[in-house]
């Protein structure tokens, strides 16, 4: 399967989002709201800033939704930065590496490494049925939702 990077995702850019979770929460967010923010709730345009970094809270039914909220990333029990990692590694190489591997070079359990990994290989599986193609871009498997 084909993964296609935005042009502004250079090596210096994806070693700064592997190291530090603000710059990866940023990165998310700013995809996630690439076309404006719009609530889940009520359909409002407006917004202001929510109460944990990068979130949008709704100005009319005072929704807050974070910027990993309904995406590959919601639930996930362990540091977003090391979540990205995993995602990177396992939708751009063929042959990705194991659980064990992550978990040695990430200090994550293996078992949750395993499970994240089957999460994006799963919404990998679902995006490819949708789309019909074998060519997807990780901002696709980032945003994807897992339900």
């Amino acid at each position: 399967m084909g993964i296609i990077l935005k042009s502004d995702l250079t090596n210096e850019h994806l070693t700064e989002l592997f190291n530090n979770e603000e710059s990866c929460l940023n990165y998310i967010s700013t995809l996630k709201w690439e076309n404006g923010f719009t609530c889940r709730k009520c359909g409002n345009n407006n917004y202001c800033a929510g109460k944990t970094p990068y979130s949008r809270r709704c100005t009319r039914c005072k929704n807050e939704e974070s910027a990993i909220a309904h995406t590959i990333f919601h639930n996930c029990k362990f540091d977003i930065n090391k979540a990205f990692f995993i995602v990177y590694h396992v939708s751009s190489n063929e042959e990705s590496s194991s659980s064990y591997d992550f978990a040695k070079q990430l200090d994550v359990r293996q078992m949750t490494c395993w499970k994240f990994k089957k999460k994006i290989s799963d919404s990998l599986d679902r995006s490819k049925r949708i789309r019909d193609t074998n060519e997807l871009s990780i901002e696709e498997i980032l945003l994807s939702s897992t339900v």
